[in-house]
């Protein structure tokens, strides 16, 4: 499936741009929208003829991820190119952030087993880049970096979240916490809480993703910087 697309039908169309019809029908609609047939029209094929590029949908996803993946550091500085570890893990944060936000659907699908692509190898071997030499394991390389990938995409499945639900519910954060705290002051009335009241009062809204992807980045930093090792 990963070998290069060459078999060019009657129409021009070719793997490649059925998966580039594939994401840009995604980031337009989201993945609800996203059929064998709907790709097709928008190829300029018959649904039956798409079978003769993509097995299936299951197929055509991981396609579609794998270009995604291909494209996080395609355009501006790649994270070994920032100044030293922590600077890397920083950007691999954001770029993961910022390219899931553009590709929502992206954080919609099932997790399953790794996508092995040239797109998502290429993503790991710059993510793994900056870390190789500075005293980690190969394996505490790489839960470094899934942990911080998956800290970004956490919090961009959470932002988008948050905009799905405001829009729905035309109310700002704030009027939401003014409705709300009254029936969540009635239904906890008697309960001993503490240290979430204390941190809830304090946050005061409906969170902050970035906000959090930031802290948690720092954190890990931190941590890692406390370890005894070279470059640490």
């Amino acid at each position: 499936m990963w070998a290069p697309s060459t078999k060019v039908g009657r129409t021009g169309a070719t793997a490649t741009t059925v998966t580039e019809a594939a994401v840009a029908l995604a980031d337009e609609h989201g993945l609800e929208a996203l059929t064998m047939r709907a790709v097709a029209e928008r190829v300029g094929v018959g649904a039956m003829t798409l079978y003769g590029y993509v097995p299936g949908k299951s197929e055509l996803l991981e396609l579609m991820l794998d270009a995604v993946a291909g494209t996080t550091y395609e355009v501006g500085a790649r994270p070994g190119d920032q100044d030293g570890w922590q600077g890397a893990l920083r950007h691999i944060a954001e770029r993961n952030y910022s390219h899931a936000l553009a590709h929502g659907w992206s954080v919609e699908v099932p997790p399953g087993r790794p996508i092995l692509g040239p797109g998502v190898c290429l993503k790991y071997e710059a993510e793994l880049t900056p870390l190789d030499g500075i005293g980690l394991s190969d394996e505490a390389m790489d839960h470094v970096v899934s942990t911080v990938v998956n800290m970004a995409t956490g919090a961009a499945r959470w932002q988008l979240g948050l905009d799905r639900v405001r829009a729905a519910s035309q109310l700002s954060d704030d009027r939401w916490w003014a409705l709300s705290q009254p029936v969540l002051a009635a239904v906890m009335e008697g309960l001993q809480l503490p240290i979430s009241t204390r941190v809830g009062n304090s946050i005061a809204s409906a969170g902050d993703p970035h906000a959090s992807l930031v802290a948690g980045v720092e954190l890990l930093i931190a941590g890692l910087g406390s370890r005894p090792g070279p470059g640490l």
